[in-house]
């Protein structure tokens, strides 16, 4: 079995962060395109970034490059072939290199996909989030249903993988209403789906609307109730809930640069925000670029585009293990959770296997079905000492 710095894979992240729009509920690093110039001198930058970390990574099999933000459909389409032509050639990479794009399904965006799928994307991660009108207005889109119909239609002809992201958990969402949006989603025929719960960030405008009493989530028990109609829903189309918020058809949809996170893989981070983690000398290593574009854009012409970076001790990569591996079916290894004490014989790890939320499995760590929906309970209990 691969035991070297590749077997939980690599890969690259590049952060694209101009939006058209920031929508309300977003907490991400996130730019309006207001500066002359500024989005080609960044592309560069990327490049040059890419080039420069080399030196640190060495020779590496690459397992997938993922283009988020923000907006990367907005990205010009040569500079995305730029970026993948870079990546193929400083690290190893198959013709099954997984090459990522996160869209949104504006009529605009839909009509650049066949120029990105000639730039080298091979999977689109279409931002849906919903395909009810009055929701997308709430939620801040510059999009209609009827519009990210025709944008799933037209991604289904330019890639061969289409993932499709939906939030649910909105205010005054009935588990009917979503079992109906739900299945008008799996009607268009991805092999992918990730409904998100939605979460109320610091310091977004839903956050402020929520202080000022002009907006309410459901409770607790009323999302519990939509989290089992997703669960009970995707099963019955055939889609397996392979993590938390992601469910594939097969296991060639599920995401692999998504599982180069959740398995403890290294991955570089490229652009303005972008985070990554890589393994040195069997050190971890977290790093963060600069978040402003101008910053970044400067940081790398000092040959400093890597931004901050930080050696994380044994047990602190043993937690960010844990949070990360418990949210795959497939679990974490108590090994690579062993400097946090966890084994088998863990009084909290008996007792929540005897819970029914956790499974009774001597070589890993895994939870139930029942222990995914209360996932957060399950870890402060794990993770409290």
């Amino acid at each position: 079995m691969n035991t070297g710095p590749d077997a939980a894979g690599f890969g690259v992240y590049v952060h694209w962060p101009y939006c058209a729009r920031i929508c309300p509920y977003c907490d991400f690093n996130v730019h309006r395109d207001r500066r002359a110039g500024e989005a080609a001198q960044l592309a560069q930058a990327i490049l040059d970034d890419l080039a420069q970390r080399r030196e640190t990574t060495g020779p590496r099999r690459l397992t997938s490059v993922f283009f988020g933000g923000g907006t990367p459909s907005l990205m010009d389409p040569d500079a995305v072939g730029a970026v993948i032509a870079a990546c193929r050639t400083l690290w190893e990479a198959g013709a099954d290199l997984e090459v990522s794009l996160e869209a949104n399904p504006t009529d605009a965006e839909a009509g650049r996909f066949a120029a990105l799928a000639g730039a080298g994307v091979n999977r689109l991660s279409l931002g849906l989030q919903s395909l009810d009108d009055e929701a997308l207005a709430l939620l801040g889109r510059n999009h209609d249903a009827a519009a990210g119909r025709r944008a799933a239609e037209a991604a289904s002809k330019a890639f061969p993988r289409v993932s499709i992201d939906l939030i649910y958990a909105r205010p005054g969402q009935s588990p009917a209403a979503w079992a109906a949006e739900l299945d008008a989603a799996i009607d268009l025929g991805a092999g992918h789906l990730s409904p998100y719960q939605l979460t109320i960030e610091p310091g977004t405008a839903f956050e402020r609307a929520v202080r000022r009493g002009r907006l309410s989530p459901p409770a607790d028990p009323q999302a519990a109730d939509l989290w089992d109609v997703t669960q009970a829903r995707l099963a019955r189309a055939g889609f397996e809930a392979y993590e938390v918020s992601n469910h594939a058809r097969t296991p060639a949809d599920r995401s692999r640069h998504n599982q180069v996170y959740w398995r403890g893989g290294d991955w570089l981070g490229v652009g303005p925000g972008a985070h990554g983690r890589l393994t040195v000398e069997g050190t971890r290593r977290g790093q963060a670029c600069a978040a402003r574009p101008a910053d970044y854009i400067a940081a790398v012409a000092r040959g400093a585009g890597e931004g901050e970076v930080e050696v994380l001790s044994a047990r602190e990569a043993a937690l960010e293990r844990a949070l990360s591996g418990l949210r795959l079916a497939e679990g974490v290894s108590f090994h690579e959770v062993s400097p946090l004490g966890l084994a088998p014989g863990h009084p909290e790890v008996l007792d929540l296997a005897a819970r029914g939320l956790l499974v009774a499995d001597p070589a890993r760590l895994r939870v139930t079905e029942d222990g995914r929906r209360l996932l957060d309970a399950v870890l402060e209990r794990l993770l409290a000492n």
